[in-house]
């Protein structure tokens, strides 16, 4: 065996990848259970003889739960080592799993999603860091590239198995193949993930993880249902005011706690606060594309939920490519660069998506969907490289935890500003079935469509712009 064999050898065993692929594999439940439970819906709306608006809560509770906890889920890594909340988010998600496929009514999977949400949560929160202290700085884009990987197939696998599922089985088993992947993913993370740093003398901030949980459930909460209820009804004002009320309680614990469970302190970073922001303008952003796009497919164009699925593949799909590349360009020449040119060519995608029409073929879908995950590809990774590389170590796990709520919270923001652009041009659009409308209440819905895609893609603009604030290289540590 040549030198350059045995170098070769040496690095394919080097722990740093084995602990990458361990992340990756439990990784990629969160947005393939995510993604793939979309596409399901009616399926499960007519096995269970229930109303959409109960349906709705199917995803929305996964959403929500995750979103609530995972900064507390990253204060705990920081304090108990990362491995150990990650795995015991595996287990529970693997579990959860197979409730939520052996439910009896819609409530119980109402509730076992809740449960699964709170298991993923966890994943999600400590992955960024398990990855950031595996690598040194000069890898990390290129590491957090390639873990890019898992999130994008995820998101590109989960339409088409959904669809694929929905056709030949009984949704059941849109959760019951997160099983072996999760039994997989937690026997190899149990022997590749080191344990950690973990910080015994660390106190766990319980006022102000119980005012930031308040906080962000009324907060989102608003935002999910407020197209419902009315954005002035009492309801949502009553959900606001217990925002604001708990959210300055939140800033002001934290503030004068001695350890608190979010140290405000890192935001005084430029990095780190406004790639944070761009992150979450940037899925919000995203979200545009991919709440309303199947029902474009379905309702405009009549493709079947497989084909949907497939055409929804697109944009992941060219994020998977691009993303592991751009990280590692960006650990060579910085991370400013690449992350505004990311968002720039997301804009434009978006703003093509604007021109379809009804007479559109899937071509025309799938290349404007390809331009948008290129921009996100090139996005995600050096503005993730640029969080992560800010702070310092003993914060890896909040920094992962803040990442990561950027993620999810931007998910609910972006689908409630979708939807209430769509409506508020479109009003028929809350009534649309497939094949229920003629030709005017399609255009009116495709009107809507339009402006909701030049509302994300403005958005897009947004978090182009942002990410030229973040000023200061990330720091070598």
């Amino acid at each position: 065996m040549t030198d350059i064999d045995v170098s070769a050898t040496k690095r394919r065993l080097e722990p740093k990848w084995l602990i990458l692929t361990a992340v990756m594999l439990g990784s990629i439940m969160g947005p393939l259970d995510g993604s793939i439970v979309n596409t399901v819906l009616p399926s499960i709306t007519d096995f269970f003889h229930a109303e959409i608006s109960i349906v709705q809560w199917v995803p929305t509770v996964y959403l929500l739960t995750i979103s609530c906890l995972i900064l507390l889920y990253g204060r705990l890594g920081d304090m108990l080592g990362y491995k150990r909340i990650f795995l015991y988010g595996l287990a529970g998600f693997t579990v959860a799993s197979v409730l939520c496929g052996s439910s009896q009514s819609i409530w119980m999977l109402i509730a076992f999603r809740a449960v699964q949400g709170l298991a993923a949560g966890m994943m999600m929160a400590v992955s960024f860091a398990i990855i950031t202290a595996a690598f040194p700085p000069s890898e990390r884009g290129k590491a957090l590239g390639i873990s890019a990987v898992a999130i994008s197939m995820g998101l590109g696998l989960g339409p088409t198995l959904g669809g694929l599922i929905a056709e030949h089985l009984s949704w059941r088993y849109i959760f019951f193949i997160n099983v072996p992947i999760g039994i997989s993913a937690l026997l190899w993370g149990s022997r590749v993930i080191p344990a950690g740093i973990k910080n015994p003398r660390q106190r766990l901030d319980l006022y102000g993880a119980l005012t930031a949980f308040v906080f962000l459930l009324s907060i989102l909460l608003y935002t999910n249902r407020g197209e419902d209820w009315g954005w002035l009804s009492p309801a949502s004002i009553s959900l606001l005011a217990v925002a604001l009320v708990f959210g300055i309680s939140f800033i002001w614990i934290e503030r004068t706690s001695a350890q608190p469970m979010l140290n405000l302190a890192l935001f005084n970073d430029r990095v780190f606060s406004f790639a944070n922001l761009s992150a979450l303008i940037s899925f919000m952003a995203l979200y545009a594309l991919v709440f309303l796009t199947p029902f474009y497919l379905m309702f405009v164009l009549h493709y079947s939920i497989l084909k949907v699925g497939l055409i929804m593949a697109a944009s992941p799909i060219a994020t998977l490519f691009v993303a592991p590349l751009s990280g590692t360009i960006s650990d060579r020449i910085g991370t400013r660069a690449l992350a505004f040119c990311g968002m720039c060519i997301a804009a434009v995608g978006l703003f093509l998506l604007s021109g379809l029409n009804a007479s559109a073929d899937s071509f025309d879908v799938i290349w404007r969907m390809a331009i948008t995950g290129t921009g996100m590809g090139m996005f995600q990774s050096p503005n993730n490289s640029a969080i992560m590389g800010s702070v310092p170590v003993t914060h890896l796990g909040i920094a992962s935890g803040i990442l990561a709520a950027m993620r999810n919270v931007g998910m609910v923001f972006g689908i409630a500003v979708a939807g209430a652009v769509l409506y508020n041009v479109a009003p028929i659009a809350v009534y649309m079935q497939p094949g229920a409308f003629g030709s005017a209440e399609i255009e009116q819905f495709v009107s809507g469509l339009r402006w909701a895609y030049i509302s994300g893609a403005a958005l897009a603009g947004t978090a182009a712009l942002t990410s030229l604030m973040a000023i200061r290289r990330q720091r070598q540590d």
